[in-house]
């Protein structure tokens, strides 16, 4: 038995076990799932959208709120098993939309979402304030049957709140940690989003990168990052609209951070943006050096290996 098959059997006999048994005592190992992983695993029936959420939800609980207190998640979707659940019926019903129906995901919160949760860029200036309207990449990755597990903390407005913050820090989070160094910066300022993949409490989180935010969180957290695969970064044609961070153009979208290099790769086509924001951003790049040339974050994956 190698790796893979070890810990996707280790993630089916955590979920066979009773909800009452999924707590903070879970193996560590049970979210070091790819998305192939998961996805095989929800074809067989081995496992469902709403046990998996159930297990993300029992490590935010033990390993953010509790235990070394990571600080990595703002808040959850108060809606995430019951949408999880209807994607359940939904794969059963009529089969899945894609790879990412029933995958929960967590979302940086400069990104708008459209629900119970808030979009705050980590500010308690906006605290109690709920958007009217998903950004297109969270609209897309709905469309894809991901359900929404929760918004991730970061560097407080995307680390444009002063020249002298500190790299995770928020006023409505706190302080995110390095999951393998507590005292060590997690590095921003997509903190919370690298920080919740590395430390297993999602499959898959999306960040925002300027300058930096994607890529150095990566590294700090052991997370490898895939930077321009093409002269004008495929990130540049991800829609930033319903964002906060540096004022458009600098400001690209919908980097993610996952378990393997080759799910990141699967993932920036399912949230490309309308094709008028494409031509927007290519005409951008015919004319800022920025965007041709500088490399920019793309995705991000936990490790190498695909198999």
């Amino acid at each position: 038995m190698d790796r893979r098959d070890f810990l996707l059997a280790a993630a089916v006999a955590a979920v066979a076990a009773p909800d009452s048994a999924m707590s903070a005592k879970t193996p560590a190992g049970v979210a070091e799932l790819t998305l192939a992983d998961i996805a095989s695993a929800f074809a067989d029936g081995r496992l469902t959208s709403h046990r998996l959420t159930q297990i993300y939800l029992d490590r935010i609980d033990s390993l953010d709120r509790r235990g070394p207190s990571l600080s990595a998640v703002l808040e959850t979707n108060p809606r995430a098993l019951d949408i999880a659940a209807e994607l359940d019926r939904e794969r059963r019903d009529r089969g899945p939309r894609g790879p990412l129906h029933g995958v929960p995901i967590l979302i940086k919160d400069n990104v708008e979402t459209a629900d119970r949760m808030m979009t705050t860029a980590g500010s308690l200036a906006l605290e109690g304030w709920y958007s009217p309207a998903d950004a297109p990449l969270v609209a897309r990755l709905r469309a894809a049957g991901a359900v929404i597990l929760g918004k991730t903390n970061l560097s407080e407005w995307a680390n444009f709140r002063s020249t002298h913050s500190s790299s995770g820090w928020s006023g409505r989070g706190g302080q995110c940690r390095n999951p393998y160094a507590l005292d060590r910066t997690p590095s921003g300022s997509s903190s919370g989003s690298a920080v919740a993949v590395a430390a297993d409490l999602c499959a898959v989180a999306v960040g925002t990168e300027t300058d930096g935010s994607i890529v150095s969180p990566a590294s700090i957290n052991g997370i490898v990052s895939c930077a321009q695969l093409y002269r004008i970064p495929l990130l540049m044609l991800i829609s930033d609209r319903g964002s906060f961070g540096e004022p458009d153009p600098w400001q690209t979208e919908g980097g993610g951070v996952t378990e393997t290099l080759l799910t990141a790769l699967r993932i920036p086509h399912r949230i490309l943006d309308d094709p008028a924001h494409v031509r927007h951003r290519l005409h951008q790049a015919q004319t800022l050096a920025y965007a041709s040339n500088k490399p920019v974050a793309l995705l991000l994956a936990r490790d190498l290996m695909v198999a």
